[in-house]
């Protein structure tokens, strides 16, 4: 039996504070492994990976897929801080802006595949400084977007 009396009302509902917790701590675990990931994409070498002199397609594919994870974990920690708030538009053009930023980071880095690059397909695709600019563009159109999505205002309870 419990030792609670009768009267004593027990909270079976989880508090609305409760819920911001798990949700940043998920999105920020993703984005950390996303970080790891693009890591190994961006210098293999510094996990003793390094295969080749160039930067090639498996790299790319492999950073663009961190960074998509890190878009992924900003995306839902930025997100959860907006518990129980109602998101100002500033919020949700800065969400667009970081998927747009993504799609431009992608294309960049995946240019030569696409046949846009300075080394169209039949050629081994080669990550260039084109490439490389386009890369850091589209990682600065995320940065902003997420810098627009944090909530600045103060929460009353």
């Amino acid at each position: 039996m419990s030792n609670l009396p009768a009267s004593t009302p027990v909270q079976t509902t989880p508090r609305i504070d409760d819920a911001v917790t798990p949700r940043t701590r998920v999105g920020l675990g993703i984005a950390w492994i996303g970080l790891i990931i693009f890591a190994i994409g961006a210098k293999p070498d510094l996990f003793g990976l390094d295969r080749s002199e160039v930067v090639g397609f498996v790299q790319i594919i492999v950073f663009l897929i961190g960074l998509a994870m890190i878009c992924l974990g900003g995306y839902i920690s930025l997100h959860a801080l907006w518990w129980n708030l109602e998101r100002t538009i500033i919020s949700d053009i800065g969400s667009r802006l970081a998927a747009t930023g993504y799609v431009f980071t992608a294309f960049a880095g995946l240019a030569d595949i696409f046949g846009m690059g300075s080394h169209p397909f039949p050629q081994v695709p080669y990550f260039g400084p084109w490439q490389a600019t386009g890369v850091l563009i589209g990682q600065g159109i995320i940065a902003l977007g997420f810098l627009m999505m944090i909530p600045f205002q103060v929460k009353h309870k």
